[in-house]
């Protein structure tokens, strides 16, 4: 019989939340709800299970199951080596909607720890294998007690919907209450997006939208772009003049100033000043308007997602190394002699005049050494591609 258990009754999910891991880790499916849509969810170190979600399902296993991990970071165990593009997709979409599609084909990954008859039924054309980090409290609770990740797929038969409440998921399986093979479901109201996740596939050939889900294709052609932070101190000065100055630059070079994301923060920043006077001054005289400028701190947001990090000095860098230290890859002083961008607070238009002069021309080395690169490598055209009526896709699902 399938006990359900209702989480919305209690403030405090932790019993069921362990009557779940029970059931996975004793090789059963269980019932759960995502960010998404409900989902059966098996280990993925349990054959048994895995093929007992094929039979709820009614599926032969020839469309390929996503696998749930419980952060990017235990995603990358699997990716091992990745394009700049899936890394990118990763930082700015995990957790959240996206099943991201990328091949497996290290022999560091951690899918080779996974049965062979699991690997099957996860792996599609190119080894490629479809990856969840999903933004709900149960699974990130399950993920905190079970080291194994969960093979994942929506709770529906074909032809179906996905369910978005638990009420609809026996009946779109078509399950008796005493069914056996689903002893365990657990309801948390109705899901927050409603519908399926975005399926993007990144390889080699570049990224396709395999499925249209709760990200909207104008949304993923936003994550997939490269992104640039510029950084200072406060963020009214050298980082908004830099902003707009790159801006600028892409256009020129790229006939539109979002060819790449452009940010700018300041590692003593607060929120919503205005840029100075004289560094509006400064742009206006350029014919580019700085007037609608708003500061903001450097964060984690954006230090995960920029594929490149320039500083104004030498003790900027260190500090966002200092506290990241992996990423000395990524951040670099705008002047590549080291040298410090000086500040002009407090000074002169004229000193702010040479100071603009300073940062342009330190950012078209930039642009011709890394920046324009990074812009033509950038494979991000879409091509949408058929799924079947259940939502499943080849290459992974959710």
């Amino acid at each position: 019989m399938t006990r359900i258990l209702d989480l919305r009754s209690n403030d405090d999910p932790r019993d069921a939340i362990h009557w779940a891991v029970q059931a996975l880790v004793e090789g059963k499916v269980v019932a759960i709800p995502t960010d998404t849509v409900y989902g059966l969810v098996a280990s993925a170190l349990s054959p048994g299970a895995v093929e007992t979600i094929l039979e709820l399902k009614g599926r032969d296993g020839a469309d390929p199951m996503a696998i749930s991990v419980s952060s990017r970071e235990a995603a990358s165990d699997f990716f091992c080596e990745i394009s700049p593009l899936a890394r990118r997709l990763a930082a700015r979409c995990f957790p959240g909607p996206l099943t991201l599609v990328v091949p497996c084909r290290s022999s560091s990954s951690a899918i080779t720890q996974i049965p062979s008859s699991v690997r099957q039924r996860i792996t599609g054309p190119g080894d490629c294998v479809g990856f969840r980090v999903v933004d709900h409290r149960v699974l990130y609770h399950i993920h905190r007690l079970v080291s194994a990740p969960l093979v994942l797929t929506s709770a529906n038969r074909s032809g179906d919907e996905a369910p978005t409440t638990a009420a609809g998921v026996l009946k779109s399986l078509g399950l008796a209450p005493n069914d056996p093979r689903l002893p365990l479901l657990l309801d948390d109201g109705p899901t927050r997006f409603g519908g399926p996740s975005t399926v993007v596939r990144v390889d080699n050939c570049g990224m396709e939208i395999l499925r249209s889900g709760a990200i909207e294709e104008a949304a993923m052609e936003q994550f997939a772009k490269p992104l640039i932070a510029l950084v200072c101190t406060g963020n009214t000065c050298r980082s908004p003049m830099a902003e707009t100055l790159l801006r600028d630059q892409l256009f020129k070079r790229f006939g539109s100033e979002d060819a790449a994301r452009v940010v700018s923060a300041g590692l003593a920043a607060s929120h919503g000043m205005d840029a100075s006077p004289q560094a509006i001054e400064v742009m206006g005289r350029r014919n580019l308007d700085l007037t609608g400028h708003s500061s903001r701190p450097l964060d984690d947001a954006i230090i995960a997602s920029a594929d490149l990090i320039l500083t104004m000095t030498q003790r900027h860098r260190e500090a966002i190394l200092t506290a990241f230290p992996t990423l000395s890859d990524r951040v670099f002083t705008l002047r590549q002699n080291g040298g410090d961008i000086s500040d002009p607070v407090g000074c002169s238009v004229d000193v702010y005049q040479s100071c603009a002069d300073q940062i342009e021309t330190e950012l078209s080395r930039w642009m011709d050494l890394r920046i324009a690169a990074l812009i033509q490598d950038n494979p991000n055209s879409f091509r949408s591609a058929p799924c079947d009526s259940d939502g499943t896709t080849s290459g992974g699902q959710s």
